[in-house]
């Protein structure tokens, strides 16, 4: 939550703000597992009396509840989520935003304990199960693996069970519950009493490891999902960061105060020392400096600021001073708004429900159903031993319906799909984005850092007094410069003799003016240039009006006479990003891009590059609309970006992309990262998404049409015809076989190009 004279954070007791007859305040919420479960608490609170609205958000785990305080409170909340399951943390700290990290770490490194725990006991146990059944004491040694496996690392699913029970309700907790709850019970009565079939001409057969297996792999599945979720705040956070914890302030004396962030309000003069952080939206008063906006507006070239410019929070002043009234401050700042739009799109965003969570609903109950229709028919059919047989097949149809090789088919082909990618140099964070991105048909491209190198470089340069003696001078006078593309000449001179530079003098928004030799050198724009009455030769003119119609930046390096050279200043293409605007056209993907630059530059890079669609001048906010504008389509959007400004995009579109050279803030947000920043490593990822996805299905066919005919037969289909009764050791190895085919399905994908 958001509130005025306070860093935005994830608060936990939200500073009070009444709205009429209610307040509004904001809460971590514990146990949110997906994003029904969120909706679900949000439900709930906005169901209890004296509530107006409610809204959970899943990124950040935070419930914001506006309610009357006459009517009901926070204590009820608790009570109601921790009734459902969940729970509230409703106590005030000191160190609320500390306590909520170790509330997030805490749940993760629980998760991922109980995930290698479960792993390790489970593993002896599939090794017995599967090839040495006959080895002394086997059922013995498998049962002491697996009871901890189900009893304690996996407590949490039957707990869930009973919940949704309740609600009258299930998903797929209530199928790991009942079938591994079932082959536990079952295992173990065999393990006991192994007489009581043997007796009647029957095997006794145990499903321990079916029952360990399945719950350490969901665990595993949790683990990995927990992680990713966590790297949602991580983003906010470091974007909070952007904001300096003091200002510095003219007091009424004149001099200078430094107070809190929090305690500066509109009007009041900041003063902006070189290499500081600008904390408020302004207006400059006096002096002048050049800024870093890239977080704004993604271009590596710093802007002058004059009298009268606008600055924001969250940009970085370079090497001058100036002094700016503040006008927007808190919630009201630039970066304020840019924080907000990227903590509600990541909790807008419901993750995308596994196939398996989706038929679960029914799955159960037809199971169960299927199960108690097996016990009832034999009963009545007359048929010798008909209980025992009924009780045996009715067991055996719950036993069978373990969603061991369900279970297993989405996160084994999207673990081999995300290695698969790591070995190529694209890293993928979440299973939501492997599997949506094959459904990708619109590419924002943003266009600094992304498609082109992200800093000014020399393109092009024209002399017309070739010498080393010219290059020397004008490398020293560069090194004296603080003007951004100072560094650009630099890097494309090299590293030359070092000489003595006198009178050298900054020209702000112009250049620059030193001696050397009692002989005057000018460095700098057109404008410096001639009013210094320096003469400009036509073949000078004429190139520099080409390079300019290219959108080029011009410099002028001239002495006191005439011009010596000129250089075309630009940031370039990378050398990928012809090669994989092509390819996405080729697979049928539009590909549009959007920059903070001009339009004149934005429309050079897009013919260079055949994009045809492309919007400039877009801040922030509207790169975000535009994806949203995209989205109301009906079209899937990825964003690929490298900056800040490219981060409420990124949060906002259906697939994000960051460059690997990029901003740790959008390393963060986006689920991709293209460590290379390659461009062609984009289509790349693509199909690799669309191969997994393809294996996805065929691990969900081979899971479902496993289940299809196993459980007819083991209820007893066969037997009225031919006398078969499907044997429980036959049906533990049909379930074996069905898990090795679909993770043998996956691990082919760790092979395909």
């Amino acid at each position: 939550m958001i509130t005025a004279n306070s860093t935005p954070n994830i608060s936990f007791a939200g500073s009070i703000k009444p709205v009429g007859k209610t307040v509004k305040e904001s809460y971590p919420v514990l146990n949110l597992s997906c994003a029904s479960c969120a909706a679900r608490s949000e439900k709930i609170i906005r169901s209890t009396e004296g509530v107006a609205d409610s809204s959970v958000n899943f990124a950040t785990s935070v419930l914001t509840v506006e309610y009357d305080p006459g009517k009901t409170g926070p204590e009820i909340f608790k009570q109601k989520l921790l009734d459902a399951g969940y729970d509230l943390v409703i106590a005030k700290s000191e160190n609320k935003e500390s306590e909520q990290e170790d509330l997030i770490r805490k749940k993760y490194q629980t998760l991922r304990n109980r995930s290698v725990a479960a792993l390790a006991l489970s593993a002896p146990v599939v090794i017995i199960g599967m090839f040495f059944m006959n080895m002394p004491y086997a059922n013995l040694l498998m049962f002491l693996f697996t009871t901890p496996v189900v009893l304690w690392f996996g407590r949490n699913f039957f707990f869930n069970a009973v919940r949704l029970a309740r609600q009258r309700t299930s998903n797929m907790d209530t199928l790991v519950a009942l079938s591994t709850g079932i082959a536990y019970i079952f295992s173990v009565f065999n393990m006991l009493y192994p007489e009581f079939w043997t007796s009647r001409g029957l095997e006794s057969h145990v499903y321990f490891e079916a029952a360990s297996l399945i719950i350490a792999f969901i665990l595993l599945g949790r683990t990995l999902e927990e992680m990713a979720k966590g790297s949602a705040s991580s983003a906010i956070k470091k974007l909070m960061k952007l904001r300096p914890d003091t200002v510095t302030i003219e007091n009424d004396k004149g001099g200078e105060q430094e107070i809190s962030i929090d305690a500066i309000v509109p009007g009041q003069i900041v003063i902006v020392k070189p290499g500081s952080r600008i904390a408020v939206d302004g207006q400059v008063v006096s002096g002048s400096s050049y800024v870093d906006e890239s977080m704004l507006s993604g271009e590596p070239v710093p802007v002058l600021k004059t009298e009268g410019d606008s600055v924001f929070a969250g940009t970085i002043n370079q090497k001058g001073s100036f002094r700016f009234k503040a006008l927007k401050v808190g919630k009201d700042t630039t970066l304020a708004r840019i924080i907000k739009a990227v903590e509600e799109a990541q909790g807008s965003k419901a993750p995308v429900q596994k196939l398996v969570d989706k038929v679960a609903a029914v799955f159960v109950p037809v199971v169960i159903g299927i199960s108690i229709l097996t016990l009832i028919v034999w009963m009545i059919s007359g048929a010798d031993n008909a209980i025992v047989h009924g009780l045996l097949s009715a067991i055996t149809v719950l036993v069978i319906a373990c969603p061991c090789a369900l279970g297993l088919a989405t996160p084994t082909a999207i673990m081999a799909g995300m290695g698969r990618g790591a070995e190529n140099g694209i890293l993928i964070r979440d299973a939501e984005s492997l599997e949506l991105a094959q459904k990708i048909d619109v590419v924002l491209i943003d266009k600094t850092g992304t498609l082109t190198d992200g800093r000014p470089k020399v393109c092009n340069s024209y002399w017309i007094r070739d010498n080393e003696k010219a290059r020397i001078i004008l490398f020293n006078i560069e090194k004296e410069s603080e003007h951004p593309l100072a560094e650009a000449l630099i890097d494309h001179l090299g590293t030359l003799e070092k000489v003595k530079i006198t009178r050298f003098e900054s020209l702000t928004g112009k250049g620059a003016r030193a001696c050397y030799e009692d002989q005057t050198y000018i460095i700098g724009n057109r404008r410096l240039i001639f009013e210094s009455g320096v003469k400009i030769d036509e073949a000078i003119e004429q190139k520099a009006f080409d390079w300019k119609s290219q959108m080029n930046t011009v410099v002028y390096f001239a002495d006191s006479t005439e011009v010596l050279a000129i250089f075309a200043i630009a940031d370039t293409l990378k050398n990928s990003s012809l090669d994989a605007v092509k390819e996405l056209h080729e697979m049928g993907i539009e590909v549009c891009m959007v920059t903070g630059d001009n339009k004149g530059t934005a429309e050079v890079i897009a013919k260079q590059t055949g994009i045809s669609r492309y919007i400039a001048e877009a801040l922030p906010d509207d790169k975000a609309e535009f994806v949203k504008s995209l989205q109301g389509l009906g079209r899937t959007v990825a964003m690929v970006g490298d900056g800040i400004n490219d981060t409420t995009a990124l949060a906002t579109a259906d697939v994000s992309i960051a460059m690997g050279g990029g901003s740790d803030i959008a390393l963060d947000v986006a689920k991709m990262t293209i460590v290379s920043s390659d461009l062609k490593k984009i289509p790349q990822a693509i199909r690799l998404s669309r191969k997994t996805v393809r294996t996805i299905r065929q691990n969900l066919f081979w899971a479902f049409i496993y289940n299809l005919i196993g459980i007819p037969i083991a209820a007893g289909l066969l037997f009225p015809v031919n006398g078969f009764l499907l044997n429980p050791m036959l049906a533990g190895a049909a379930m074996a076989l069905s898990s090795v085919c679909v993770v043998s399905n996956s691990l082919r994908l760790k092979w395909q190009s």
